[in-house]
């Protein structure tokens, strides 16, 4: 850990007309980690605490000067600007990348001891903790990894207390102040599960203390996050390589010519249509890893449901598969949710009949490429791309005409 610059909290409670002084900040530095899965992020509320270190730096010029102009030399100054602090947070998840969260923070407590010549000392201590309300953002980087940034507002409530010994005396022995202040910061989140994760942060708190001084409070903290609601949905970054439409007839068997004489006409029997098995890429449904259907997937389903007008079908199987990258259990219920997704629209805007349509997710179990054609298991751009055919939502019919 190191100091990157330098904060300014306390002056000499000895003098009563306030003297404002902008500080910068003490930062923290830590080594950060990564991980080969990507973190998964859904919509719904949150609850989470973290605790770490804090630090400011005591301007122990100022402390030195304040006791000057009171006729005293000081002869040393003990500082303790690192203390423990912690923060207890909630909010709520509007999507992959964009959350609103608040919450309590306790920065801890700082201060120092001037010891004096004529003989004495003088002691002072900050304690600042309150309220925060902040905009964070997410940057998936892998499938349980991400990124975070936040920014808002934070309203502290700023305790400070002197002490004197000997020859200095202190006027003001107690104070407080509440102020409303910008805060922000940046950080890591690792989710274990869909549900819990931990966050390793980095934040600055601009604070205002009691006698007109301002400056900045930082804390280093890591805790843990619990998602209410289950499971969600998981944002992967991925390329997306659009895939056109394939739709796949069998031709009819041409039947054989009529003997001579011609026999009697036969009784009209229903004829068996071909089936029709149409494949869709994931892309042209679905946004990005999403499981809603968007406008240009829309148009393709309302036209392969305009295409069965006048076929008396017995089975609609719907099939949703994926890539092989990521887990197993994830990409089966990517697969099971997107080919709901599919039936949905085809009843519900389609008009297609719903106890006839079998949805199911094959997860990527059965990939269209080959393991010599897409090698590697890091994601790589070229992999992904490779790998397109593989996510896609096979829809087959079976009927008669």
């Amino acid at each position: 850990m190191q100091t990157a610059s330098q904060t300014t909290f306390w002056q000499n409670p000895m003098t009563p007309t306030p003297h404002k002084n902008a500080g910068a900040l003490s930062l923290i530095t830590l080594a950060l980690f990564a991980s080969p899965m990507a973190l998964a992020q859904g919509t719904g509320w949150y609850g989470g605490a973290n605790a770490g270190r804090s630090g400011a730096e005591i301007d122990d010029a100022r402390i030195t000067s304040g006791l000057l102009g009171q006729g005293f030399n000081t002869t040393s100054i003990q500082d303790r600007d690192r203390s423990n602090g912690f923060k207890l947070y909630g909010g709520y998840q509007f999507g992959p990348y964009v959350a609103v969260e608040g919450g309590y923070f306790d920065l801890g407590r700082f201060g120092y001891k001037a010891n004096t010549v004529p003989a004495g000392s003088l002691d002072g201590e900050l304690r600042a903790r309150g309220l925060n309300l902040d905009l964070v953002g997410t940057l998936p980087l892998t499938r349980s990894l991400s990124a975070i940034a936040r920014v808002g507002v934070n309203h502290a409530r700023v305790n400070s207390r002197f002490s004197s010994t000997g020859a200095v005396q202190v006027n003001n022995p107690t104070a407080r102040k509440n102020e409303t202040n910008v805060k922000y910061g940046l950080g890591l989140n690792y989710a274990f599960t869909d549900a819990l994760a931990m966050r390793l942060e980095v934040e600055r708190y601009r604070v205002n203390d009691t006698i007109g001084n301002k400056g900045d409070i930082d804390m280093v903290s890591v805790g843990l996050v619990y998602r209410f609601g289950g499971p969600t949905p998981q944002p992967t970054p991925r390329t997306e390589v659009p895939m056109p439409l394939v739709v796949v007839a069998q031709e009819p068997v041409p039947t054989a010519p009529a003997a001579v004489p011609p026999p009697p006409p036969a009784p009209v029997v229903p004829v068996p249509a071909p089936s029709r098995r149409v494949s869709l890429s994931a892309e042209s449904l679905f946004g990005f890893d999403a499981n809603t259907v968007k406008p240009e997937g829309r148009a393709s389903l309302d036209q392969f449901a305009r295409d069965l007008s006048g076929t008396t079908y017995s089975s609609i199987s719907v099939q949703g598969h994926t890539d092989r990258l990521g887990s197993e259990a994830y990409n089966q219920k990517l697969s099971e949710q997107r080919a709901a997704a599919v039936k949905h629209h085809l009843v519900t805007v389609g008009q297609l009949n719903g106890s006839k349509i079998v949805a199911e997710g094959r997860g990527e179990t059965q990939p269209v490429t080959k393991p010599e054609d897409c090698q590697g298991q890091q994601r790589t751009p070229a992999l992904v791309a490779c790998l397109q055919p593989d996510r896609r939502v096979e829809v087959e019919v079976t009927g008669t005409r």
